[in-house]
């Protein structure tokens, strides 16, 4: 049922379970959004998305931004940087205008991708850890501290 909801009809690659969290088909997101769990996108985003898991872009999605995740299914239209710990599948509805640096690249029959791929090793890409301040915020971790820990 949610693979037919969400337009993947059976896909292999899908992972079968439901995003933790859904940007709507008639959501416009400005900003940045950092999470430790899947998202999924079938509105419109500008600006940042970073994802300790996975990032699906719906059919109807429009992402106009800098995408780091675990691994990254473009159905929709990206424009911007894909950074994809794991994998990027670009699928026959797809597109991506931008660069992408990844660990394994799949652009199936009819995926659309206009730019430079950088492949590299699991130890080469970076997804960011979050932490939590005592007020509840989620805050990247600093790059130079290179642990878990709170950031003023």
């Amino acid at each position: 049922m949610i693979k037919r909801m969400f337009g993947l009809k059976g896909k292999k690659y899908y992972s079968g379970g439901s995003p933790d969290s859904i940007i709507g088909g008639h959501t416009l997101c400005e900003g940045k959004i950092m999470s430790e769990t899947s998202i999924r996108i079938e509105g419109q985003i500008q600006g940042e998305v970073d994802c300790a898991e996975d990032v699906t872009i719906g059919e109807g999605g429009v992402a106009q931004a800098r995408i780091q995740a675990r691994d990254v299914i473009i159905a929709g239209k990206v424009k911007g940087d894909v950074s994809a710990k794991g994998k990027m599948i670009i699928t026959p509805t797809g597109e991506l205008v931008g660069n992408a640096q990844v660990r394994t690249i799949i652009i199936e029959d009819g995926g659309i991708f206009s730019g430079n791929c950088t492949m590299v090793t699991a130890a080469e890409t970076t997804v960011p850890k979050l932490v939590t301040n005592n007020k509840h915020e989620l805050h990247p971790a600093s790059k130079a501290e290179g642990k878990l820990g709170q950031v003023n």
